[in-house]
């Protein structure tokens, strides 16, 4: 180490920072909004989002053993293998249920029904693992069959964005139904980070859904996508509006997000937006701005949409 380093380093190391009235400062705030939201001065624990992650990470290694789990098993092992995995990941997801049902109960301390209802979301989670591979499956077998650039499966499972957001959000959506929303808006949220595609795992999607490329995706709380369905990047699906009460506040969880009917295509850049239908087999253009509703086998183009507004008196 270099003398000018070395000097550095010791002044650094011996500066003193006051940082005593910010760490109170902090605390005060803290305290307040405890109290504004009725919370004890020692609220329950959140989830972990980097259990979560790591969490995740196992049950997609359970899923897919040979590909997304350890590449040197043999077919003697992996039954073991996926076992093993399942009986750790899943007390770790029990725990982090634990949390999620505490913090929402506002009790001081975890009540044993919590506690064992619990056990009860995680074996239930557990039991439909089965069918969200079978979904997944689904779902990759539809990448490679819609992207020539594919060439084989298993580039389609380790390499495309859009089948990682789309496992993360069918497992969240699985959790979500099971009655914990906060643990699977965290699973999804993984993935959004790690995929620039937000899929909110509210959603109902079917199966053979492909996103391809998947950058800037973004599919509602409340949205329906039917069976084989193809999104390209920079679509969203999304609210037209957000109606309030009374008082001035949003109005939660009422229906807002498209619904899309089976066989539809949606190009890049399209924006889909309130409470429509797109009708079975309808093709949407890259860079629509869409509002209303669309009958089954249209054809909806950007240059379309653009008449559409000049001949009603708008835009102009």
């Amino acid at each position: 180490m270099s003398t000018t380093k070395r000097t550095r380093d010791i002044l650094v190391r011996n500066t003193y920072l006051n940082v005593d009235e910010i760490v109170a400062e902090l605390r005060s705030i803290r305290v307040t909004d405890l109290e504004r939201r009725n919370r004890h001065t020692a609220p329950p624990r959140l989830p972990s989002r980097r259990i979560l992650a790591s969490v995740t990470e196992g049950l997609c290694a359970a899923l897919f053993p040979n590909r997304l789990g350890s590449s040197e098993l043999a077919d003697e092992g992996i039954d073991h293998y996926v076992g093993h995995t399942l009986n750790r990941t899943l007390r770790e997801l029990m725990v982090q249920i634990q949390h999620e049902l505490h913090y929402n109960s506002g009790l001081e301390i975890l009540n044993n029904e919590d506690r064992e209802q619990s056990a009860i979301i995680t074996q239930a989670f557990a039991k439909q693992l089965p069918q969200i591979r079978r979904l997944v499956d689904s779902d990759i077998k539809a990448a490679y069959e819609g992207d020539p650039a594919a060439r084989n499966i298993d580039e389609v499972l380790v390499c495309y964005p859009g089948i990682m957001a789309t496992m993360h959000y069918r497992l969240g959506h699985v959790l979500y139904q099971l009655g914990v929303p906060l643990i699977a808006r965290m699973i999804s949220e993984i993935a959004h980070s790690e995929t620039g595609i937000e899929i909110h795992p509210g959603a109902q999607i079917g199966g053979s859904f492909f996103i391809d490329h998947g950058t800037g995706v973004v599919i509602g709380e409340t949205a329906v996508i039917g069976n084989n369905v193809r999104l390209y990047q920079a679509v969203t699906l999304g609210a037209k509006r957000f109606p309030v009460d009374e008082n001035g506040a949003l109005v939660k969880g009422n229906l807002r997000h498209p619904i899309v009917e089976d066989d539809v295509v949606v190009y890049a850049g399209a924006t889909i937006l309130g409470r429509i239908t797109i009708g079975r087999g309808s093709t949407i253009g890259g860079n629509v701005w869409l509002t209303r509703s669309v009958p089954p086998g249209s054809n909806v183009s950007q240059a379309q949409m653009r008449n559409e507004v000049f001949e009603n008196g708008g835009g102009i």
